[in-house]
């Protein structure tokens, strides 16, 4: 048991130590390309390449994983991961900018990836939920501390690059001197379009909506703030109100989730989300705290929605088909994300940054609307044998075999009812 313990505290270790180099570069480098003279668009470009980037790796990851191993695997691409940081300062033009970021895209997936896995081998049906929860509060605790490092120097020096790189070089040491055991490899991501449609309708349009907004926000969030006239300080502050208010609101809105039509919580966090995006769209301060409460709110209405949508999906996937949907479902909330930022980074240099939020509510409204339709259409029976919410982040799919053997360990599976609703699709 101590055991256990000890080498689950170390991956999260590894783990906490990685995300605050990624969280320092998800606000730095939008902040920092603006300094340089990019233009939105380029921004907008550059966000979409990570996440090109990021499918690239989970589609390859497994491959190389299995070939090398877990830990040659993180050593390799941590140390690309850092190279790459450093050289946004060296190589400070939007092509080579855009390039690094896509490379490095590849680089996040893997390492998480590997984290995962050796989560997922260290948990038992006794521990995992705990372990996922962990493992969720020290990746938004440390992606916003992440963030809150901006404030260490000025941003148009290399500092904070080299901030970054060193805790990505950090993140090595727990992982490449541990005794643990080499896990099983992580499943490849597969994706079947019309399957994953036909499974779930409002799970597919859901994901592909969610990460459109998603890769939008956090490329282009930053450069928003900015144009608003926040300060560095201001600008962090905004960013991390955003994740802390999903934070607090994923727990409460997934136990209402459990207990109603899951797609009447989706649509109504799409419409908190349009609402409290609009507020910001049109906001005119950057003064006193109602900017940051808004952004709170936000994220509180937002971030809870892909685990929301992922969990509709599961409830009517046979249980051996989970981590396959889920995985499929990744690929799908990927695309979206790449085309997100590339979309909406020229409408805000044509317009102004504002419509950013004007964007994602305009997209919000689709899916609401789509859901609305699905729940008149599609109603759900209540003796549908459904998931437990459980909170997840996007990172590699790895992490659908961690949340999917705990909701085995916590429900006994009713293939059956679940097999009656997808056959009239949801």
């Amino acid at each position: 048991m101590n055991s256990t313990r000890n080498n689950i505290t170390i991956l999260l270790v590894g783990t906490a130590v990685l995300l605050l180099g990624q969280g320092l570069l998800i606000t730095l480098l939008p902040v920092r390309a603006a300094l340089e003279g990019f233009s939105t668009t380029w921004i907008g470009y550059m966000g979409g390449a990570y996440f090109g980037g990021f499918t690239i790796g989970c589609i390859v990851g497994p491959g190389v994983i299995r070939k090398v191993g877990h830990i040659r695997a993180f050593a390799g691409f941590a140390a690309l991961a850092a190279v790459g940081t450093l050289a946004y300062q060296l190589l400070p033009t939007p092509v080579m900018w855009l390039t690094i970021r896509g490379l490095t895209g590849i680089c996040f997936a893997v390492l998480f990836m590997v984290i995962e896995s050796w989560l997922n081998e260290q948990s038992s049906n006794k521990n995992r939920g705990t372990v996922l929860s962990l493992y969720i509060i020290v990746a938004n605790v440390t992606t916003i501390g992440g963030q809150m490092m901006l404030n260490l120097t000025d941003p148009a020096l290399g500092t904070l690059f080299i901030f970054g790189a060193m805790m990505i070089c950090l993140s090595l040491v727990p992982v490449s001197l541990t005794s643990i055991r080499e896990p099983s490899p992580p499943p490849f991501a597969r994706i079947d379009v019309m399957g994953l449609y036909r499974l779930s309708p409002v799970g597919f349009i859901g994901c592909l909506i969610y990460g459109i907004v998603d890769g939008s926000f956090w490329t282009l969030g930053p450069v928003f703030a900015q144009d608003r006239g926040f300060s560095v300080a201001g600008i962090t502050f905004f960013m991390s109100a955003f994740m802390l208010g999903g934070t607090i609101s994923q727990w409460p809105i997934g136990w209402v989730s459990d207990r109603i039509d899951r797609r009447i919580m989706i649509a109504a966090c799409c419409m908190g989300t349009i609402g409290t995006g609009l507020f910001l769209a049109f906001l005119s301060t950057h003064e006193g705290v109602f900017p940051f409460l808004i952004a709170c709110l936000h994220g509180g209405f937002m971030l809870p929605l892909y685990a929301l949508i992922l969990a509709h999906a599961n409830d009517f996937a046979p249980q051996e088909k989970l981590v396959e949907t889920s995985s499929g479902l990744l690929l799908v909330f990927s695309a979206g994300a790449i085309s997100g930022p590339v979309v909406i980074g020229p409408l805000m240099e044509s317009q102004e940054a504002g419509y950013l939020f004007i964007a994602m509510s305009v997209v919000f409204a689709v899916l609401a609307t789509f859901v609305l339709y699905r729940i008149i259409c599609r109603p759900i029976s209540e003796a549908t044998d459904r998931a437990t919410f459980v909170p997840v982040p996007r990172s590699s799919q790895a992490i659908y075999e961690l949340e999917t053997d705990d909701v085995e360990g916590a429900e006994s599976d009713s293939t059956e009812r679940r097999t009656a609703d997808r056959r009239s699709g949801h």
